[in-house]
């Protein structure tokens, strides 16, 4: 491919002159307060190298999903509140996206400054399947830019997304890779491009549909594949196992038959838990009791039983095969780490990783604030992802929009 980085951009000089930067800024919120603010912190180093060159920087981004309309409970002031506290630089903040306040402020904006944008799904445009919806508003935000402006894309989390500030923009201005998304993708091509073997592969999460595509690819690649979460009982399910009233997707049994099946073959071997928390209701104070996973309705809650955490025994298991690996990449916690009864299974699988001297990816999204939550740094892995459905589809062979609009 033929991307232009964002050496190149300040090589060219970028002094006096506008930058346009996709980042990311999509952060939790509680009660109007950012409970993890890796993906702020991760923007920060490209920010910082174009405002010490003198650029006019112009930063684009999003919070949650927005009905494409202002909506005060996805602003991004919390989130630019805490990049001014975080950055050695100051931060404005426009009220709306390509309106009077954006507009004003982006005249205004000094050599070295940095100006963020309002939530840009805030506006329909951005989000809209109609190419010349899209267009329109890339046009206007490039517009900000006074005709002097570059593009960079430094949000690996939304490279997925064909949207106007992340694939169209980059039709309209002069387009480069930033260092974060150069470095992500570094790093997850270390995971289809000849892993260093045994490769290891954790899966866990809610749905085993949402990591069908996965699965299908890392399996040729994969030694290991250990799967937890709320995805582990259609696994169970499709050994013949009851699984009470735990999470189930009967349609996708016979997929994970098939897949269960070809295992060996293509040099694979799944690993799944041999017990199982099993809790009498979905609730941080839920009785709970550990069961094999081969008899989880043998439990003192019958069939109404649903299971919230692999078991101990499993969750050991787990950790020391991830030990062993030379390459880890991790994809989803292995119960619900949001109570502190059902976090052990998802802490285990953390501390293998951190205790593994190979390669080790914690794919993004609900891993990395699991792993946060738990009280582990970003130095215990080898690298947190910024993007867990970026991630997910980079290891799928899935093209990526907002990298193959780069490739000019």
């Amino acid at each position: 491919m033929t991307i232009k980085t964002l050496d190149e951009l300040l090589s060219d000089g970028v002094d006096n002159r506008y930058v346009l930067v996709r980042s990311d800024l999509n952060v939790p919120l509680e009660d109007g307060r950012v409970t993890d603010d890796g993906r702020i912190r991760a923007s920060i180093p490209t920010l910082q190298l174009l405002v010490e060159r003198g650029a006019k920087v112009i930063v684009m981004a999003h919070l949650g999903r927005p009905k494409g309309q202002p909506d005060e409970k996805y602003s991004l002031r919390p989130a630019v509140d805490r990049l001014d506290e975080l950055a050695p630089f100051a931060v404005e903040f426009a009220d709306d996206v390509t309106g009077p306040s954006a507009r004003e402020r982006a005249a205004g904006l000094a050599a070295g400054s940095v100006l963020v944008l309002q939530n840009i799904r805030f506006d329909a445009r951005e989000t809209s399947k109609d190419d010349a919806q899209r267009r329109e508003l890339a046009q206007e935000l490039a517009s900000l830019a006074d005709g002097t402006g570059a593009y960079v894309d430094d949000a690996f989390g939304a490279v997925h997304r064909r949207h106007a500030s992340v694939y169209d923009i980059a039709t309209v201005l002069p387009a480069y890779e930033g260092n974060l998304v150069r470095s992500e993708l570094e790093v997850l091509s270390r995971l289809t491009t000849d892993p260093a073997k045994p490769y290891v592969v954790v899966l866990g999460g809610s749905k085993v549909s949402d990591k069908l595509a996965v699965i299908e690819n890392l399996m040729t690649r994969a030694d290991y594949l250990l799967i937890g979460g709320g995805m582990v009982y259609t696994f169970l399910a499709a050994q013949g196992y009851k699984v009470g009233a735990s999470l189930l997707e009967e349609d996708q049994i016979e997929t994970v038959k098939d897949y269960l099946s070809r295992a060996a073959a293509a040099g694979c071997e799944f690993v799944l838990p041999t017990d199982i928390v099993v809790a009498d209701r979905f609730a941080a104070d839920a009785k709970h009791e550990v069961v094999p996973a081969s008899a989880i309705e043998s439990s003192s809650f019958g069939a109404s039983g649903t299971g919230l955490d692999i078991g101990p025994d499993s969750a050991a298991a787990f950790s020391e095969r991830i030990r062993s690996g030379a390459t880890v990449f991790w994809n989803g916690p292995m119960g619900v780490f949001e109570f502190d009864a059902f976090a052990n299974g998802t802490k285990a699988v953390a501390e293998g990783l951190k205790a593994c001297s190979g390669l080790t990816v914690v794919g993004g999204g609900d891993s990395a604030a699991a792993v946060r939550k738990l009280g582990f740094s970003d130095s215990d892995f080898g690298h947190i992802s910024t993007g867990g459905g970026a991630s997910l589809e980079y290891l799928e062979g899935k093209e990526l929009p907002g990298i193959a609009v780069l490739d000019n």
